[in-house]
This record gives structure tokens, sequence and C-alpha cells, in this order.
């Protein structure tokens, strides 16, 4: 069935099989030139070919014929895989099919699970506010194109190298603007970032498959995002056992243990291009999973559904619409939150400007099995970035989940709902006043906090705060902020260096994170005590605090020199205030 490598030799001639338009594979023609050892891996050779036939000679070798079965004396030999860039006659380099199959015998095909990822994250990272997200970067700052070496003194040799063909990677619903904003992310992955012409993806289950489904020869689509919007790599079936599917012939992304949707896909046609041909293709029925991604392609089941996190996103316009994208992602630590923040941008952007002054609220949960939603409910208020902000504060949440290496980690679906106005709506704490300085315990008491808006107006808002029975005597403070100026305060006094014992630990902690969309009261006094475990220990006796910081121990712990009396999250107000200002009372009895 198979021809081994070494049993090639220069001017043997065969034939390939790829489609270049519809869903049939045509022959070419294939000759033999030699075979390199050591391309692309050590221990292993490539087999260097001529192609021919009226359409290779048109196209030369194209993105998206990697994993094109090559056979000489009627045996598979392996997969069209590597190019030679700008070369100026097909010339290929071909995976043998020995080291695909090897490759894929030798571990597990089960997929990762997701969170399953060695690396904690830790309590800093936890903690930082989506507010802090960088600014947008300018118009003229985006770069898009060849990669420097191209303007280099290298440019010369450029065509002088062995490189995998490249998968041409399809972004349906998401514009080319938008993909310009992450085409470096998108780069480090190994995906040039170009909106696709071919339509998006439906929802429907798992199809059924026969003997025809993904035959060698045949274009197959590897799905990242499906539904509204549709990220999918294009290539070609090398080889079918039974519902086992190898193809590509070198990697997509080197991601592993995988679980992506596996389907059929037509070719429209193959465009030929001086620098780089390449084919258009649509995504068909899902009939399987990818379940690795390695160095020598790629490989999938048929009739195994693939792990993926329902999404909805509801966009309200400030005219008053509202527009509702439903999709699916796969389930990976690196790529979802990626992938989220694109489809998020791309779905607010559709409709909304991404620029100048605008107020964003973004609200929703992610859903998780066996644990609490984690909640989203933030708003931001910019001259510049807003939306930028916003579709952070959906992503960070996603990514510390994804990270943090708990293996009961189980997604069951992400909700948003954006609102969006074309105007700053934002304010500033300016000053707290209070109708007495000495209180006794148990009393209730009023703090008029006043707030300047954009348009310099000024508005006050009545705080009542009751001061609690067994309030010490003497000094108290009283502080009131917003979300982020109360939370990067409370980021100092834990331990940075703090990671979750448990995803419900994490989850709850997420959960306490504060919001920039409100004001926060809190009742401060002096207090020697100390932080275990994220937990606050506000009064712990001198022996356990002597025992906690004696040489025998070390770490686990954060001396608390103030400690939180009461606490309170006031109502959404309908400005987004930011800053913060502190008060001092007396207690007497």
């Amino acid at each position: 069935e198979f021809m081994q490598v070494e049993e090639v030799r220069p001017g043997m001639k065969g034939f390939g099989m790829t489609v270049f338009e519809g869903s049939t594979p045509e022959q070419f023609g294939v000759e033999v030139i030699g075979v390199l050892k050591g391309v692309p891996n050590p221990k292993q050779a490539s087999i260097i070919a001529r192609l021919s036939g009226p359409k290779v000679d048109r196209t030369s070798v194209f993105a998206g014929m990697s994993g094109s079965p090559v056979y000489i004396q009627g045996k598979l030999v392996g997969a069209v895989a590597f190019t030679f860039p700008f070369s100026k006659e097909p010339l290929a380099g071909i995976t043998p099919i020995k080291y695909m199959i090897e490759n894929f015998e030798r571990g597990s095909s089960a997929p990762a699970e997701s969170g399953s990822s060695p690396q904690r994250v830790s309590f800093a990272t936890l903690m930082s506010s989506a507010a802090n997200s960088p600014a947008p970067p300018a118009p003229s700052e985006i770069r898009v194109g060849p990669s420097a070496v191209t303007a280099s003194t290298m440019a010369s040799y450029i065509g002088e190298t062995i490189a995998p063909i490249a998968t041409p990677v399809s972004f349906s619903g998401i514009p080319q603007p938008v993909l310009d904003y992450f085409a470096g992310d998108l780069k480090k992955l190994g995906i040039q970032a170009i909106a696709g012409v071919s339509g998006a993806s439906n929802l429907s289950p798992l199809a059924a498959f026969d003997e025809n489904t993904l035959r060698p020869g045949s274009s197959v689509s590897v799905q990242l995002v499906r539904g509204d919007f549709t990220i999918d790599a294009a290539g070609t079936v090398t080889h079918r056992d039974g519902d086992r599917v190898y193809a590509f012939g070198h990697p997509f992304l080197g991601s592993g243990s995988t679980s992506w949707p596996m389907a059929e896909s037509s070719v429209l046609t193959v465009v030929p291009n001086l620098n780089n041909s390449f084919k258009l293709s649509a995504s068909g029925n899902m009939v399987g999973s990818i379940n690795q991604d390695r160095s020598t392609g790629v490989f999938g089941k048929l009739g195994e559904t693939p792990r993926m996190i329902p999404v909805s996103i509801t966009v309200r316009t400030s005219r008053n619409k509202t527009e509702a994208y439903k999709f699916e992602l796969v389930s990976d630590p690196f790529l979802t939150p990626l992938l989220m923040r694109i489809t998020t941008f791309a779905a607010v952007k559709a409709t909304e400007r991404e620029l100048g002054s605008q107020t964003i609220r973004v609200t929703g949960r992610i859903a998780l099995k066996g644990e609490p939603d984690v909640a989203l409910d933030n708003a931001f208020s910019t001259p510049n970035g807003a939306l930028f902000n916003a579709v952070a504060a959906v992503e960070r949440p996603l990514a510390v989940l994804l990270n943090s290496g708990f293996d009961s980690l189980d997604l069951r679906g992400i909700e948003v709902e954006v609102s969006s106005a074309d105007s700053r709506s934002s304010g500033a704490l300016n000053r707290l006043s209070i109708d007495k300085t000495e209180v006794k315990r148990g009393e209730r008491i009023e703090i008029q906090a006043v707030a300047r808006s954009d348009n310099g107006s000024e508005f006050a808002e009545r705080i009542p705060i009751e001061i609690p029975q067994d309030a010490p005597l003497g000094q108290l403070i009283i502080v009131v902020g917003d979300g982020a100026s109360v939370g990067q305060g409370e980021l100092r006094a834990q331990a940075a260096d703090f990671l979750p014992k448990d995803l419900g630990q994490l989850v709850r902690t997420m959960n306490k994170m504060k919001r920039n969309n409100r004001l926060y009261v809190k009742v401060l006094r002096s207090s020697g005590g100390a932080i275990v475990n994220s937990e606050e220990m506000p009064t712990l006796p001198p022996s356990m605090l002597a025992t906690l910081g004696s040489q025998r121990t070390s770490g686990g712990y954060t001396p608390l020199n103030v400690a939180t009396l009461s606490e309170r999250e006031l109502p959404p107000s309908k400005f987004v205030i930011s800053g913060q200002q502190t008060i001092t009372i007396n207690v007497v009895k």
C-alpha cells in the first residue's frame, strides 16, 4: 500500500491528486528529483519532485495543496507539503507517508482537556483590570504585509529556502480592517490575517460519513470558529484508513492534541498569483474531529464530535437597533481568548465605530459545569479606545480560566451583551463631605460624594453609612472610589503570587473583582492581621502573627495593616465615575 522513502529514486514518475475546482480530485504529474535528508526535521527526509500538468503549470504549487497524495507504481508515497518561494517552476517537497503514520501512532489521539496546561495564573494576573488595557494602535502604527526581512540584506536570498506550503485561513464575517488590528497576534500563531471571501458555515450537527467522505485528494477544512463568524483552514486529505484521516503533511499551528471540527470542503477556484497562488474554498458538513496537529500533518477521526464552546453576542447599538450573533469557538488555552477578542470586536464594529468618543457597557456570563457563572459586567467611557477595553473585559476572564491549570474546568457557553453610545458619559470623583467627624458605634451618618462630569457640571450622591457596633474606638478611614482604583489598592494589599487552590476559589475571586461602572464604599481601621490564601484575617492574635512571621515558615501569607470593617457596592450610576477619595472620622463613646 505504501512506498517507503528508501525505495524512492530520482527519475521515478507518478501522479498526485488534488481538487482544483468543486469537490472532485484531479490528477497531476509528479517526477522525483531526489531525496533531501534531515529536512525538515532530524532523522527525516523530504522527497523533492517536479509537478506537471495543465492546471499545475498555470498555478504552480498553491496554498491549500498541502496534503495532496502522491502515488508511484500504484503505492502511496506521501503528501505534497513544501514549496520553494518564488520558484519559476512547480517544485515541491513531499512528506513521506511513513512519518505521518508513525507520528500519530506513537501517542494517544485523545483531545486535550480545557485548562490542562500546567501553567497556573497568579493573583496579580487575575486582578489585572480590563480598564488598564493598552491603548489601541493608531492606524499609522498598523503594519500589514511581508516581514522586515524582505527589506533587509537577506532579501536576495529569500527564495533559496524550502518552506511549508501556506495554509489558507479564511475569515468570514470579519472584515480586513478588524484583522489588521490583530495581525500581530495571529502572525505569532502562523496565520496570515486575510479576510476570506467564502461564506459563513452553519451550526449543523455532525453529519454521517461513508466511503466517499474525505477520500484521498479531496479538500478538507479545519475549523476554529463556525457559525455567524467562520475561521477555517483549507488543506488536502493524504490518506484515509477507515475513520482515520491524515492530511496537510506539515503542521497547521503545531498545537499538539486538539479537538477541532473537521469538515468537508469545496473549492471555488485556484487563484494564480505571482507571489503565492491559493485556492478559494467553502466549508461543508462537519464530519469529524481533528485530534492532532503535529510536525508531519494533522490527524482526525470521522464520526467524532469536537469539543466546542457555544457563544452568543448581542449588540445594542447607539441607534436603538439590536443585532444577535451565534457561533462556536474551539476550546484551547491559547486560541480561544484571541478568537473571542476578534469576534467580539467584529460584532460591535459591524454596527458601531471603534475610534472616537464612546461609552460601552458589557454584561454577560461565562457558564461553567459544576461552578457558578463568571459574571461579566463593566462599562467604559473614553475619548478613544472604549471598544478595545470592552473587548478585553470579555477576553481576560476567559484567558484566566483557560490557563488556570484546573482539569475540572468545563466551559459550557459564553453570553455577551454589548450596549453602545456615540458619546462619552464619564466623570471624576472630586470630593467627599460628611455631616460630622465624631460618631458613636451603631450610629448612621451620611457622606456626600461630589463628581464632575465631562461637560463640567457637578452632581452629588448621598451615601448612608452605619458605623459597626463592634467598631474600635479611635480613627476610621472611609474610602469611596471606582472599581479600578479600589481594586488596585486591594491588589497591592494581597499577595501577588497567590494561586487559587481549586476552580471554585478562582471563580469566587473573579466574581469579587471590582467593576469600574460603579462606586464602592469601604470602612477601614488600623489592624494587625494577615491575608492567607486570599482570605482576609484582620484580627489575628499576636501569637498567631508571630507564628506566621517566624523563621520556620516562609510565604503563604501577607501582613495586613489595615482591616476592612464594612464594604458596600453602590448601584450603577448614570456616569462612569473614576477616582478615589478618603475621609477620616473618629469613633467615640
